[in-house]
Formats: structure tokens, C-alpha cells, sequence
């Protein structure tokens, strides 16, 4: 069985004092945005997702940084900032929605001097073109993307995934964190069983039910935060990634995802990674999905030759 952690949990003063800083941008949120404007470059906004943290995203940001980039890791609304807090107090990760995920990724994006490229994997995938929706991505990256309104596929595979969250619908209001068998099922079925127990120690926290559920129901709900508009020309260009054996959001998914924006006006691409499953940004492999999204922003965010000679 999943774990099951309710909303109504009292916080410690720590957390407290930090719910309610997060009305606003955080303090660290705050330091890489005032970095990435003091230095000119052009910003990559990293958006993580489902049962993550943004410290997921530490190596691909030191990779984009030497790159010539300014890397930004946004959180989710009251992220704790470590995965040991997370687990100490799962109850702060519950009921946090799409639409307030995005609009916080918003308001990150509209402190920067240079609109940024983005990029998010899974949830973080969908919150992505969601934030291209609102024309605020130069370049969009989205891996292992969440389904919106309009894909239709459900595979058998990402039902099972999914299960620990959609088969109780008090979930809804909790954060639910997987065990370690589901996490091999929908995470880690590419990996062999000692990558797959060290990425759980290492960065699995409990999710919110409701951001799982709002995609499931979204082509239910005309109303759903998990929509955007496939034919926006305000959207730009546009790669989605999708891990070969993924069973969270298995290939059918993703290029339906794809299929429903290829006639947008921007550039909209697809990549299949061989052997690969959702674990694919955290696992050892990283660095090869990691290229894969560099080499397609700096075909439309070069970088200045003034840095890349400053870095040979």
C-alpha cells in the first residue's frame, strides 16, 4: 500500500514561517533569478514533477551553467528544500493543483530580464507547455510530459503506475508517496534493483493526489487546469522526450501529446530514448537526455561567443 499522508497535519514553526514566505518567490527561488539577471544569460527554467524536489534537477543545472546558461529551479508551491524535510513533514506536499504549480512557475519567470527557456519532466513536462502557452518560453523541453486535455491514449501500463494514487479518491486532498515495488513499476523498470532502491533513497517524496487526478480527469473536466491550446502561435518551439519503455507516461501518450501540437506553426518535435523508463532525468543515463535538451535550445537560444571562447 501507498503512503498516505493528510493535508491537515499541524506544521512545525519552521514550516510555518515558510508557508507563508511562499506567497511569494523563495529566498532561493530569489537568489537564482537575481544571478541568472546579473549575468546576462539567457535563463533555463527546470520544472520537476510528481514525487520530485527541484534538487532533482542539480545536476542538469551545473551541466546548462557550464554550458553558458543560467539555470533556474523553481519549486512547487511549499516544496520543502530537502528530501529529508519532505519526508519529515510529507503533510506540506499535499493539494498543491496544476494551476497553482504553473502560476507559481509563472511568477518565477516574470522576475527574469530574458525570457527563459523551459523544460520539466513528467508534471513538470505538462506545467512546461503550459507556461509556452502563456508565450512565456523562448524554447520548450518537455520529458515524459503529463497528459492534457485532448490526449486521449491510456495505457494499461500507466493506469498501474498511477493506481497508488487514482484507486482511493480521498486522495485528493493528501500527499501520497509510492513504496518501493511501485516505484520500480513506474519509475525504475529499466534500472537494475540496486540504481533502482538508491534513486528511491535518494530523491523520492510523497505527491500530491490532486495534480495526478486533475490529469487523469482532464479530458472529463472542460473546466481542467491540465489544457492548453495545441495551436498557439504565441507558443514557440517545442521538443517532447519520451523514455522508449516509460510505463508512467508510456510513448503512446507522449506522441499523442505530440500529434495534437504538430500543426502549430512553431517547431514541434518528438524524440524516443531506446531503454529507457520514466527515471530517465534522475538515473544514470541522465546525461544523455540531458545533451538531447541542450542541443535543441541552443538551436534557438545560441550562446553568445563571448562566453563560449570565455570557457575555452
Amino acid at each position: 500500500m501507498p503512503t498516505i499522508t493528510s493535508s491537515s497535519t499541524a506544521l512545525s514553526p519552521s514550516q510555518h514561517r515558510k508557508e507563508n514566505h511562499l506567497a511569494g518567490v523563495t529566498e532561493r527561488e530569489e537568489r537564482q533569478v537575481e544571478h541568472a539577471n546579473a549575468g546576462g544569460r539567457t535563463p533555463v527554467v527546470f520544472i520537476h514533477g510528481l514525487w520530485l524536489l527541484p534538487s532533482s534537477w542539480d545536476r542538469w543545472a551545473d551541466l546548462f551553467e557550464d554550458a553558458g546558461y543560467a539555470a533556474v529551479t523553481p519549486s512547487w508551491p511549499d516544496d520543502p528544500e530537502t528530501v529529508a524535510e519532505a519526508r519529515a513533514h510529507p503533510e506540506v506536499l499535499a493539494r498543491k493543483t496544476i494551476g497553482q504549480v504553473a502560476d507559481h512557475t509563472a511568477e518565477v519567470i516574470r522576475r527574469l530580464d530574458k525570457k527563459p527557456a523551459v523544460m520539466g519532466h513528467s508534471t513538470g513536462g505538462l506545467v512546461a507547455q503550459i507556461i509556452a502557452d502563456r508565450g512565456l518560453s523562448v524554447a520548450t523541453v518537455a520529458i515524459d510530459p503529463g497528459p492534457f486535455r485532448g490526449v486521449l491514449p491510456l495505457p494499461i501500463a500507466a493506469l498501474r503506475a498511477a493506481s497508488p494514487v487514482l484507486r482511493n479518491p480521498f486522495n485528493r486532498g493528501r500527499a501520497v508517496a509510492l513504496t518501493l515495488d511501485q516505484f520500480k513499476y513506474g519509475w525504475a523498470n529499466a534500472l537494475d534493483d540496486e540504481e533502482a532502491e538508491r534513486l528511491y533513497e535518494t530523491y523520492h517524496v510523497a505527491a500530491p493526489g490532486v495534480a495526478l487526478m486533475q490529469m487523469a480527469n482532464a479530458n472529463f473536466n472542460p473546466r481542467s487546469e491540465a489544457k492548453l491550446d495545441p495551436k498557439n502561435p504565441d507558443r514557440g518551439p517545442l521538443l517532447i522526450i519520451d523514455g522508449e519503455k516509460d510505463h508512467t507516461v508510456p510513448w503512446a501518450i507522449a506522441n499523442a501529446s505530440f500529434k495534437r501540437q504538430r500543426r502549430n506553426q512553431a517547431v514541434t518535435e518528438i524524440e524516443k530514448v531506446p531503454n529507457r523508463g520514466h527515471s530517465l532525468t534522475i538515473d544514470s543515463g541522465w546525461r544523455e537526455v540531458a545533451e538531447r535538451a541542450l542541443a535543441f535550445v541552443k538551436r534557438f537560444v545560441p550562446i553568445p561567443t563571448e562566453q563560449t571562447e570565455g570557457k575555452s
